[in-house]
This record gives C-alpha cells, sequence and structure tokens, in this order.
C-alpha cells in the first residue's frame, strides 16, 4: 500500500505462525496497541514489540452502542500520531470484528486472524532544517574537496541521486532534501565566490 498508512488488526487467538510472518512484515518502528489479556500479551510478545496496553480493548459481554466509534477513535489517534509508523492493534474477535466495521466498512476481513486495513496519508513532510544543513555542507566539502575533485561533480552527483529518489514513493521526500541541498550548496558556492571577489583578502 504505497500512499496508506498499514493497520493490522490480529485476533488474539492468532497462531504462532501467524504472528511470527507478521512480526516479518512489521517496520522496524511500530505502534501495537493490546487488549490487558493474557492471549493478547502473547501475541505481543510473539512479535517482539512494546505494547500500548489499552482497557478499552478488553473483551466486553454487552457492548455499548458507541463502542464500535471508540475503538476506531482509539485506533485513529494513535495512527495520526505518526502516520509513517504501522499499527498493530490486538484484541479478542469480537472486538476485532467491531473495529472493522467501523475502520473499514468497505473492506471484507481477510480469511485468517490478521487483517490489513490501509488509512490515506499525504506525503512525507520534508525536513527542510536538515536539507539547509546539508546543503551548506556540501557546499564546504566541494570547497574543500576543490583541488581534486572539479567542485562541480558532488552536487551533480546529489542531483541524479534526488531525482532517482523522487521516483519512489516510500524515498520521494530523500529525493526532495537532496534536491533542496543542492540549490543551497549552489547558494552559499555563489554567495562565497561574490566575497571573495568582493573582498579577495578575506577568502
Amino acid at each position: 500500500m504505497g500512499d496508506l498508512q498499514r493497520i493490522f488488526v490480529v485476533s488474539a487467538p492468532a497462531g504462532t505462525a501467524e504472528v511470527a510472518a507478521l512480526r516479518k512484515r512489521l517496520g522496524q518502528q511500530a505502534t501495537v496497541l493490546a487488549a490487558p489479556t493474557a492471549e493478547a500479551k502473547r501475541v505481543v510478545e510473539g512479535l517482539g514489540r512494546e505494547p500500548t496496553p489499552d482497557v478499552l480493548l478488553a473483551p466486553v459481554r454487552f457492548p455499548d452502542v458507541d463502542r464500535g466509534h471508540r475503538l476506531d477513535d482509539l485506533v485513529r489517534r494513535h495512527a495520526v500520531a505518526d502516520r509513517w509508523r504501522d499499527v498493530v492493534v490486538v484484541a479478542d474477535p469480537a472486538t476485532v470484528t467491531l473495529l472493522l466495521r467501523v475502520l473499514a466498512p468497505d473492506q471484507l476481513p481477510a480469511a485468517g486472524p490478521v487483517t490489513e486495513v490501509g488509512l490515506p496519508r499525504g506525503t512525507r513532510p520534508v525536513p527542510l532544517p536538515r536539507a539547509v544543513a546539508g546543503g551548506a555542507g556540501l557546499a564546504v566539502v566541494s570547497g574543500l574537496l576543490a583541488s581534486v575533485v572539479p567542485v562541480w561533480v558532488l552536487p551533480l552527483l546529489a542531483v541524479v541521486a534526488g531525482l532517482a529518489l523522487l521516483v519512489v514513493p516510500s524515498r520521494r521526500h530523500v529525493g526532495e532534501s537532496l534536491l533542496i541541498a543542492v540549490a543551497v550548496a549552489v547558494l552559499v558556492t555563489l554567495l562565497a565566490i561574490a566575497g571573495s571577489s568582493r573582498f579577495p583578502g578575506a577568502w
């Protein structure tokens, strides 16, 4: 799912094989919401992640009318906190069914104990301060290596890498950062050249 945040809804009775398969699919960082039950704890231990227990995910005999919406709000609140992190929800089968009806009403539950839901998200923001700092660093390094490598080589390589990353959705923000860094590097270099021409003894 390219522009969708992955939400994995797991039924607590999931077997060891299903838990192991999910563990391989998760990103390096994932938010794990779990019911405060022994079954959910077993699944979380199999995932090898630090859980965030929530009593709202605990099984209930007589659910309130708005329980599904409260479950949906819980999951979306944790998802919005970091739109580029996988979210795993572990609960009993009844709670999982109720959550999926509200979270993804147009999606059929998976045949197995793990259902993947995709929540739309925007593009990853470009870290401007880091890009500007990288551009200044690129200008300095290019200037220091000017006697060995032409001053335009490093910026050109950065431009090529940036353009290549633009076509990869998950790495587009890195490509944009590289292109911004190159623009900053060119600007810093031009200012340095202008300053040295105006004050020859200062360069």
